[in-house]
């Protein structure tokens, strides 16, 4: 079987070595160019100097607002219909990813975990109230679960609170690392009902009175990103804004397992990224009279690095297609992101180790890159969870304490 081939598709990247994008139609293809000049020629001038400021670029809604890209895996929402694959989801992710992991969270979690929430969890009636303006970008969304005592026993030990009274619930307790929530329209949050004990989604709009969220400061990764945590103290929150098909934390659980896979193509574009970053940058530094790149310890790296990327690449496309044919489930993504994010791992040291001192400078981008692999590693169910839901998936025995 001869391989695939890249077609018309140009500006390739040297890191798709096997030639992976050419599995798009062209129309999608279209569109992740789209995305790919918007990052190169708008986004990542502004990326450094945020980074290490530690802010968010507001323009950034702007540009994003004007690219159209916003609400695409959604079904008559967003400027493009029918809805995209969730491939070119996934390539998306790591497009945007590749210039800046910030920004590439600040997008994901307004279009994928708010708005998928919304689309998932919500009643036609509410998608229609929201989602139009999220695509537009008029509007922009935060999810609130993890919390500041609770990580990964979230579905058991969420302590956020949900009582009725008559059509309004009142929403008592906190929430940490919330991205995009000091200045988000709309914040999917995920409380305990009292009555019940089942955890219930509630969309929380802006300037709500007893919803105090605060910028978290001092971060060494996803510094453009505005993580909050937040206070919720008698927030009330009409029936209309429960969403109306969220009944227990299993049906959160199908939330964050499409999620959870869009993280590990997350993971892929920081490697990309940073691959892409340490080639260059071997082929123009030179020692001993010659550019590094032609020493067999410096082509290691880089030949392991793009091992690490076409493997990943590969096993995130099979998860796409499980994800459009419906058939995927909570091991596959979960396989995904422990494997992909630990493979990240690795390329960011080696990329970095390829620029030595100069490695650790931001003005080289590849320090930015070996920050915010951290907090990839982390969210969205460490290692160590994630490997848990596999194992408990192949041996049919729960090793969860």
């Amino acid at each position: 079987m001869s391989a695939p081939t890249a077609g018309p598709l140009t500006d390739e990247l040297t890191a798709d070595f096997y030639h992976y994008e050419s599995l798009l139609p062209d129309e999608e293809r279209k569109l992740l160019l789209k995305a790919r000049s918007l990052m190169r020629d708008q986004i990542k001038p502004l990326v450094n100097d945020y980074w290490g400021k530690g802010e968010f670029p507001k323009e950034l809604i702007t540009l994003f607002r004007e690219s159209g890209l916003a609400g695409l895996p959604y079904e008559g929402y967003g400027e493009h219909r029918p809805a995209v694959s969730n491939l070119l989801s996934g390539m998306l992710a790591l497009e945007m990813t590749r210039t800046d992991a910030s920004v590439s969270t600040f997008f994901g979690v307004h279009n994928g975990l708010a708005m998928y929430s919304i689309h998932s969890g919500g009643d036609q009636e509410q998608r229609d109230r929201w989602l139009p303006e999220m695509a537009a970008m008029d509007k922009i969304g935060a999810f609130a679960m993890t919390e500041p005592l609770g990580g990964s026993d979230v579905a058991g030990g969420m302590r956020t609170t949900a009582r009725r009274e008559g059509d309004t619930w009142v929403l008592n307790g906190a929430k940490k690392w919330i991205g995009n929530a000091t200045f988000a329209d709309y914040v999917v949050v995920w409380a305990r009902d009292v009555d019940d004990n089942h955890v219930k989604g509630f969309v929380v709009e802006k300037g709500t009175p007893g919803f105090d969220p605060v910028k978290i400061e001092g971060k060494i990764a996803f510094r453009i990103v505005e993580n909050a945590e937040i206070t919720l103290t008698d927030v009330r929150v009409p029936e209309a804004n429960r969403l109306q098909n969220i009944n227990s934390f299993r049906d959160v659980a199908e939330i964050l397992r499409a999620t959870r896979g869009g993280v590990a193509w997350q993971a892929l574009g920081v490697m990309v990224g940073a691959y892409e970053l340490a080639l260059d940058y071997a082929r123009e530094r030179r020692q001993f009279g010659r550019p590094i790149g032609g020493f067999q310890l410096v082509q290691d790296l880089l030949v392991k690095s793009l091992g690490n990327i076409t493997a990943s690449w590969g096993m995130l496309v099979q998860l796409a297609r499980l994800q459009d044919a419906g058939i995927f489930r909570d091991e596959h993504s979960a396989l995904a992101k422990a494997f992909v994010t630990s493979r990240m791992r690795e390329v960011v040291a080696w990329s970095r180790e390829i620029f030595g001192g100069n490695g650790i400078l931001l003005d080289h981008d590849i320090a930015r890159f070996f920050a915010d692999a951290e907090a990839i590693y982390s969210f969205e169910g460490t290692r160590e969870m994630n490997t848990l839901i596999v194992g408990k998936s192949i041996t049919g025995q729960s090793a969860f304490v």
